[in-house]
């Protein structure tokens, strides 16, 4: 089972008006069933600007994924704003009633789906098992999520699709580094902080005992830190909704209870992505 969803579609509708927002979103419901149909799947329905679909296999259902990004990501951005797409699938048995189908792999794969940010692709570790080689390859492993139902946690990953150097800054190597950035500038509203050879890390946070407090709805008390661990600055994330960082030149980068170096200059938002959220954090590394 295979949930695709438009992301931001309510902003959308804000910011462009009806008549945009529902042709740019009906570019995509239609890039959903024609994926689908071209893979071999089946649309199951469509609930406003997502669509259910089924698949006899794991694969098919990745590479419908995988298609579906790629097509919405090529698209014109709709009066400056890009679309985007989130997606969660999951493979087991369902329940057929009528047109429809019910049962816990519906249930799952519709969580993956929620838990998906713009431009990613969700799926239960237990599915990777089900992918060809190469497919699985492309799977990075994520955490577990509480799922309602379920007695433990379900371990979640992320099907790769888009090439970047943020991807090969996830969980690096942390060997001393040598010609590295010896301090780093956090920079929020009229403060700036240093991270150097003196300061071990920064806490981030809503918690008024954070180094930096983020008055951010999103972000989470004890949201994360920034280390300065073996020459490189580490950005750890801890948080219940995540920790998003876009660095110069790369596309924005979503942690989930990870790490990442940073690198150059950057832009960190708690809880939320940068183009929704109200507080920003900027970075130098120097």
């Amino acid at each position: 089972m295979l949930f695709a969803d438009v992301s931001g579609s309510t902003r959308l509708y804000d910011t462009v008006g009806d008549n945009l927002a529902m042709t740019a979103i009906g570019q995509c419901l239609e890039i959903f069933r024609e994926r689908t149909e071209a893979t071999g799947g089946r649309v199951i329905k469509t609930i406003g600007d997502e669509v259910m679909s089924a698949f006899t296999n794991a694969d098919d259902a990745a590479r419908t994924a995988l298609q579906i990004q790629l097509r919405v990501d090529s698209l014109q951005p709709v009066s400056g704003n890009k679309l985007g797409v989130r997606i969660g699938f999951h493979y087991g048995p369902a329940v057929a009633r009528g047109d429809d189908l019910f049962g816990d792999t519906v249930n799952l794969a519709s969580r993956l789906a929620d838990v998906a940010t713009r431009g990613q692709i969700i799926l239960s570790q237990k599915t990777t098992q089900r992918l060809a080689k190469g497919l699985r390859a492309a799977c990075r492993p994520l955490y577990a999520i509480p799922v309602k139902g379920k007695n433990d946690d379900i371990a979640i990953c992320e099907l790769t699709w888009k090439a970047s150097a943020d991807a090969t800054a996830m969980m690096p190597s942390l060997s001393p580094a040598v010609g590295g950035p010896a301090v780093l500038r956090l920079h929020y509203r009229n403060r700036e902080i240093l991270l150097d050879d003196t300061r071990a890390s920064i806490t981030l946070g809503r918690d008024q005992g954070a180094d930096v407090v983020v008055p951010e709805r999103m972000a989470s008390r004890e949201h994360g830190r920034i280390e300065h661990r073996a020459g490189k600055f580490v950005l750890v994330d801890h948080s219940a909704n995540g920790t998003f960082v876009t660095m110069r030149g790369d596309r924005e980068l979503v942690l989930r209870r990870e790490e990442c170096v940073l690198h150059g200059r950057g832009v960190i938002a708690l809880g939320q992505p940068r183009e929704t959220a109200s507080e920003l954090l900027e970075y130098v590394c120097d």
